[in-house]
């Protein structure tokens, strides 16, 4: 951009800049380059006089893949009013790309009938760019139909009906569409193993990838993030390790985003100091890599090094986000530093301007509520300026149990109960808050409350990893193919206990 400052400026000079081809050249570059400026490539399109139809189509290209891709659909607009040029098949693509970006295919839909007007419909330029539009917004049923009516279709539609089956939960028909796909590329795999880690089907997702590999692709960033992302929830330190390691040998660019990904991944399988050592040895941070750490640092039990590290944070010349405060205040939440909490959540509002969402208000109720300062804890939920949800709530009646305030701890269950009835969590804490200060009575109507009304609690889950593999447990469950052996290994482990042999 620099050279190309000079450039413009010279053709300004020599008034070669009336020149439309000249122009378009200078346009093109800064709307459609990785190294351009949008925001400059509409300065030099505001002093084209007169632009012909390939310098509005590329301003519009270049909005479309922009952060502000609204700017593309007013532009279209003013071509429709003002210009001396009509809109043709190229300008097309770029609206419904915009439009997709913005999650508007209600909007999209009247362009498409414009489409159908000018008889345009049978380009396939412009159809799988609609729909791309219709799966990315997640209008599925029009995605589909027109996927279904046409033949001649390219990657991108094709990758946008596996995306868009896999948001809303149709994995296997996703993967249908990934099996009779004529030709795929890295983002096809990416796209149905990323669809596998959100829908829980870690197994499938790492099946897949291995036979990726077996194709002789090479996964992208993409593709090891989604990996991480599945070990992440699954707790699988030794596939994590696994992944982290074939990054590194695969050389797979280490950027914010793969970054935060190890950096989560290790911190969620409560591996900590391997988390901080990664974020300390990388060479280029981001704001999410910070977020990622102090969190991990709090929820893991090191809230007075979680507490130091958003201090070093905001010296850093990045400025925190809400992110970072629930960060932080998890910190002061799980070390019990009251008065530091309350000067975070200043800070956040007085100096930094941040608005408190639901989260910022859970951690302050919940370190209040820990400490006993319940009346404190419930004033600010009743004077929060959003509506509590059934979490606050809920974190209010457990410290009512915890310090035994059953006249709070009532109102705090009632109010659980009004948000959502079906929800276990009230009625038990209620349950329990009574049966601790003696009221058993009570106790068992809360019970019996919960019964009438057909509410049932979720069986609590815990998962282990050994040897690669990931073992799943619920309580009361039998479906672990070993549980037979288990059971037997842990009743004789009760009875060594008893017997004060073990």
């Amino acid at each position: 951009m620099t050279d190309l400052h000079k450039l413009h400026a010279n053709l300004i000079k020599t008034g070669l800049i009336k020149d439309h081809i000249a122009a378009s050249r200078i346009l093109s570059f800064c709307a459609t380059s990785s190294f351009g400026n949008i925001n400059y490539a509409y300065l030099v399109f505001s002093q084209i006089q007169n632009p012909n139809l390939f310098i509005w189509n590329t301003i519009i290209r270049g909005f479309s893949q922009s952060s502000t891709p609204h700017v593309a659909i007013s532009l279209f607009i003013d071509m429709l009013h003002y210009a001396d040029v009509q809109p043709q098949r190229l300008t097309y693509p770029s609206l419904f790309k915009a439009y997709a970006q913005l999650g508007l295919a209600h909007d999209g839909v009247q362009l498409h009938g414009r489409i159908i007007k000018l008889g345009l419909e049978s380009d396939p330029f412009i159809w799988n760019t609609i729909i791309f539009m219709y799966a990315n917004c997640g209008y599925l049923v029009e995605a589909r139909t027109l996927f279904d009516e046409h033949t001649n279709l390219d990657v991108v539609a094709w990758n946008s009906m596996i995306m868009g089956l896999a948001k809303i939960g149709l994995v296997d028909e996703s993967r249908r569409l990934f099996d009779k796909m004529p030709s795929k590329s890295t983002i096809s795999w990416n796209a149905m193993i990323g669809g596998y880690v959100r829908n829980g089907r870690f197994r499938e997702a790492f099946d897949l990838f291995r036979s990726m590999q077996s194709e002789g692709l090479k996964p992208s960033e993409f593709t090891a993030v989604s990996l991480l992302n599945a070990c992440a929830r699954l707790g699988a330190i030794e596939q994590g390790k696994w992944i982290h390691a074939y990054i590194n040998k695969s050389k797979i660019e280490l950027n914010i985003i793969v970054l935060t990904a190890i950096i989560d991944m290790y911190c969620k399988c409560g591996a900590i100091v391997e988390a901080f050592e990664v974020f300390m040895t990388a060479p280029k941070k981001g704001l999410s890599s910070w977020n990622s750490v102090i969190i991990g640092l709090a929820v893991n039990g090191h809230g007075k090094e979680a507490i130091r590290l958003f201090d070093k944070l905001q010296s850093s010349g990045l400025r925190p986000d809400d992110v970072s405060f629930i960060g932080v205040l998890t910190a002061c939440n799980h070390s019990g530093m009251i008065n530091q909490a309350k000067h975070y959540f200043s800070l956040m509002t007085d100096i930094y301007r941040i608005e408190p969402n639901i989260k910022h208000y859970g951690c302050m109720v919940d370190v209040l509520g820990r400490a006993g300062l319940l009346q404190e804890a419930e004033e600010l939920i009743t004077n929060m300026p959003i509506k509590p949800d059934v979490i606050i709530w809920g974190s209010l009646l457990s410290a009512c149990r915890e310090h035994v305030n059953i006249e709070m701890g009532e109102r705090a269950a009632k109010r659980i109960i009004e948000l959502d009835p079906s929800d276990s969590g009230g009625y038990i804490l209620l349950s329990n808050t009574y049966a601790s200060s003696g009221r058993y009575e009570d106790a068992i109507d809360a019970r019996r409350s919960m019964k009438e009304r057909n509410v049932s609690k979720e069986p609590g889950c815990s998962l282990i990893e050994v040897d690669g593999v990931v073992h799943e447990f619920v309580v009361g469950g039998t479906l672990h193919p070993q549980a037979n052996e288990i059971h037997a290994l842990l009743d004789e482990l009760s009875l060594l206990l008893k017997s004060g042999t073990f």
